[in-house]
């Protein structure tokens, strides 16, 4: 009796390799990103010496905080091939939230205020999910809309009332200003979602699902993955963290009003997009969306320094967007070519 032996399987270390190559690509866009980010506050500071004196190291940091928390929840939307467009009216509602739940109990304590603030999140977050998820209707007009509901609602709850820094509590207001070894306690809040997200995006499969939704939602329903569920979970992350957010904006500012994150939406998607994770999905990480957060939060800071037009700091950032999307394309074609090239040469 004559046996066959099996082919030997060469497909699966091509396909390690193609990996690995995307990642390298990918990781060296993300440094491109960082370096950018170096050299602007190099500049910036030649000129002005005092923009990186311990005063403004803080305030670069603070500055920075709600948009990289807000740049996390938008990437994991964002790589399921999604939007999130509320996240600012959902900022809006917890922030003014927190000030009327100090209002109404003045010894609340802070833990209280944070999980008010992140349960509304979720729940503005689980009605945008659901409506994607389940009605199938597009994110970019589920979200738009309830950009606009979310914030009537603020309006109707605040009904022109400004809450000030007098009503909070002392110990909340402290940790808006307090500093850890350098770094102040709000930034900490920051680098921990950022940890945690980059933890679970990288290490399960629930989270890497995300990104095979992102990259073909079709085919990733046909392999299994619960392609709704996953959506649903996203957009309510995304909704968790933008309440976080607004709990921390009342925390820096102290002062609130209905009005509060009024347009942060576009800084985020900026962000996100500067960062190198694809308006199309299925690719980039949270930490080159908290690069993103950080260089368009700099460039707030440092134009301004520079004595550079208002106008023209508005431009930079357009420029920074197409610039981005751009390079997304090209890296994806580069890749496609290296994947052709290999599958070529293995025929």
């Amino acid at each position: 009796m004559t046996t066959t032996k099996p082919a030997p399987e060469a497909s699966p270390p091509r396909t390690r390799g193609d990996v690995r190559g995307a990642h390298r690509l990918f990781v060296i866009r993300e440094l491109g990103i960082a370096l950018a980010l170096v050299l602007l506050v190099a500049v910036t500071t030649i000129s002005n010496p005092r923009f990186l004196n311990a005063q403004s190291r803080k305030d670069l940091m603070l500055g920075a905080t709600i948009l990289v928390v807000l740049a996390v929840g938008q990437t994991i939307v964002v790589i399921t091939r999604n939007v999130d467009l509320s996240v600012g009216s959902v900022l809006g509602l917890s922030a003014f939230a927190t000030g009327k739940l100090f209002l109404a109990m003045p010894d609340a304590p802070i833990v209280l205020a944070l999980a008010a603030g992140v349960g509304l999140g979720v729940l503005c977050g689980a009605v945008n999910g659901a409506l994607i998820a389940l009605a199938r209707v597009p994110a970019l007009v589920v979200t738009l809309g309830t950009l606009y509901v979310f914030r009537g609602i603020d309006y109707s709850w605040a009904a022109g009332q400004q809450i000030n820094a007098a009503d909070m509590p002392s110990g909340f207001k402290r940790m808006g200003t307090a500093v850890v070894l350098g770094v102040p306690v709000l930034a900490l809040f920051a680098v921990a979602v950022l940890v945690i997200a980059g933890f679970y995006l990288r290490s399960y499969r629930s989270g890497r699902e995300l990104y095979a939704i992102g990259s073909d939602p079709a085919a990733a329903r046909l392999s299994g993955i619960p392609v709704g569920w996953r959506v649903f979970t996203a957009m309510t992350v995304s909704g968790a963290l933008a309440g976080l957010a607004g709990v921390l904006y009342a925390a820096r500012f102290g002062t609130l009003d209905a009005a509060a994150g009024t347009g942060i939406e576009l800084n985020v998607v900026a962000a996100v997009v500067v960062g190198g994770v694809a308006i199309f999905g299925g690719s980039g990480s949270v930490y080159g969306a908290a690069l993103g957060a950080v260089l368009l939060s700099t460039m707030g800071a440092a134009l301004p320094v520079l004595r550079i037009d208002p106008f023209w700091q508005q431009a930079v950032v357009g420029a920074l967007i197409l610039a981005a999307i751009g390079l997304d394309r090209a890296l994806n074609a580069r890749i496609a070519s290296r994947l052709r090239g290999r599958r070529a040469r293995g025929a």
